[in-house]
């Protein structure tokens, strides 16, 4: 067995360069596209098989939160964080992101994982109290040192009691969208908010 294989290593090149391999010939009847399978038969000439392609899952879209669901914006220039639902500002907060090389990633995410008690199992086993997973690769919201400006690798560092609070009011349907924009507040009060 391990002897066809080698040779099937080696003869299949320098067939394909001589061009006395067999072209792949297609199956009566057939729709799907097909992918050549390289062999040698009985005589030790090169022939092939085709394979069909393999079926590839269309991607689950994720589904929209409910109506009411809390929503989360924090935007990096501002190193702010606003907390909505339904649309109504209804906290606040100063936040700390992702410093130069250990970037704060931009999008819309869903909290994955809380614990109120977490390390890091990434960065010397580092405190992130009341953490809120964002990531499968580490990035969360946590209470962490704000020293106004961009000093985490990467996560969301919240004032301790906002980050408590926060805590207790979001689940599995918050959005957290974390953007390079200004947040701007339609008539509605930041200061009221904190």
């Amino acid at each position: 067995m391990i002897g066809t294989a080698l040779r099937f290593l080696v003869l299949a090149p320098t067939a394909l360069a001589l061009g006395t391999a067999r072209p792949p010939v297609g199956l009566a009847g057939e729709q799907a596209p097909q992918l050549p399978y390289a062999q040698l038969d009985d005589r030790d000439e090169l022939t092939y098989t085709l394979l069909p392609e393999p079926v590839r899952a269309a991607p689950v879209p994720e589904p929209e939160p409910p109506e009411g669901a809390l929503k989360i914006v924090v935007s990096i220039p501002q190193q702010r964080a606003f907390v909505f639902r339904k649309g109504v500002l209804l906290a606040a907060a100063p936040v700390s992101t992702g410093r130069k090389g250990h970037p704060t990633p931009v999008g819309t995410f869903r909290i994955l994982q809380k614990q109120v008690h977490h390390r890091s199992n990434i960065y010397s086993n580092a405190p992130m109290p009341y953490m809120q997973r964002l990531t499968t690769y580490g990035i969360a919201l946590h209470a962490g040192q704000l020293p106004g400006y961009p000093a985490s690798h990467g996560c969301i560092r919240l004032p301790w009691n906002f980050a408590k609070k926060l805590y207790g009011m979001t689940d599995t349907t918050t959005r957290v969208t974390v953007t390079r924009e200004p947040v701007v507040l339609d008539g509605a009060s930041e200061d009221a908010a904190e």
